[in-house]
């Protein structure tokens, strides 16, 4: 029992914001896709894609950091840190859930199947990039993104240029809140010499994520304008940047650890505001 608590640790599954920041901007796109609520089992398939990548992302991650976190005040009790699991034990737990998601996967059409082949070599390639860039959340965005394609290929067969759009929206939103969570753990980087954003950029950071937000909302408004959305999307959007607003003024209160707890809102109502305008327009 004790090692099934460790399993669900190492996964997160006790802190599931994770899953929440793959799932909502892969409901973007089997909802626009669509046209409307997609076929149950490709949705089901793709909540429980989100759960078991989340899942391997958090493990491949402990695994590549296994001899950082120890020298980390919030990563020190972790379960490959601290010894609870084995790195062989957390090798094997990432390739089962690699495996249970590409089983699902395989239940799909052959172009989702394809667009997959992208999303593991991304999941797996991210945790050793913060060795040599100080921009690893770039490889995060990127992995996270990946759904975008995945749904549109799971519900049209193809992915149009639009979704392209929100892709690049996901990819710099992973930019914003991944920098939030690197604020935390900024002197302990610098001591340790791992790479973030919020090393780099030091006092500088929050206005640099400023800049990612907006960038962010422009995209998500040349988004709408290409599928076509309106009034009740748009309003949506315009709640992200309210929440945007907050989120600044949390991290420059010190607290950015809260600021990217509650990020997973935005693409939430991003999603409420794209089902409505569907369904109402």
């Amino acid at each position: 029992m004790a090692k099934l608590s460790s399993y669900v640790r190492l996964m997160r599954l006790d802190r599931p914001v994770g899953i929440w920041l793959v799932l909502w901007p892969a409901l973007w796109a089997l909802w626009l896709g669509a046209g409307g609520m997609p076929d149950p089992w490709t949705l089901f398939v793709f909540v429980m894609g989100a759960v078991l990548m989340c899942s391997a992302g958090c493990v491949i991650n402990d695994y590549a950091d296994r001899h950082f976190d120890p020298h980390v005040k919030r990563t020190c009790t972790r379960p490959i840190a601290c010894g609870e699991v084995q790195p062989k034990e957390a090798l094997v737990l990432f390739a089962v859930l690699v495996a249970l998601a590409f089983a699902l996967v395989l239940t799909l059409n052959r172009e989702t199947v394809l667009w997959s082949l992208g999303a593991f070599v991304l999941a797996g390639l991210y945790p050793f990039t913060k060795r040599w860039t100080y921009w690893p959340q770039a490889f995060l965005g990127a992995a996270f993104a990946w759904a975008i394609p995945m749904g549109f290929a799971a519900t049209r067969g193809s992915v149009p240029v639009g979704a392209w759009l929100l892709y690049g929206a996901v990819l710099i939103w992973a930019l914003i809140y991944d920098t939030y969570y690197a604020m935390v753990d900024r002197e302990d980087d610098i001591r340790i010499g791992v790479k973030s954003p919020a090393v780099l950029l030091g006092e500088r950071v929050l206005q640099v994520v400023a800049l990612l937000q907006w960038a962010m909302i422009l995209l998500l408004i040349f988004a709408g304008m290409a599928f076509g959305l309106g009034p009740w999307y748009y309003g949506a959007v315009l709640l992200a940047a309210a929440q945007f607003v907050w989120h600044q003024r949390l991290a420059a209160r010190g607290q950015p650890f809260e600021a990217f707890l509650r990020s997973h809102w935005v693409a939430f109502v991003i999603w409420v505001g794209i089902v409505a305008d569907l369904a109402l327009r």
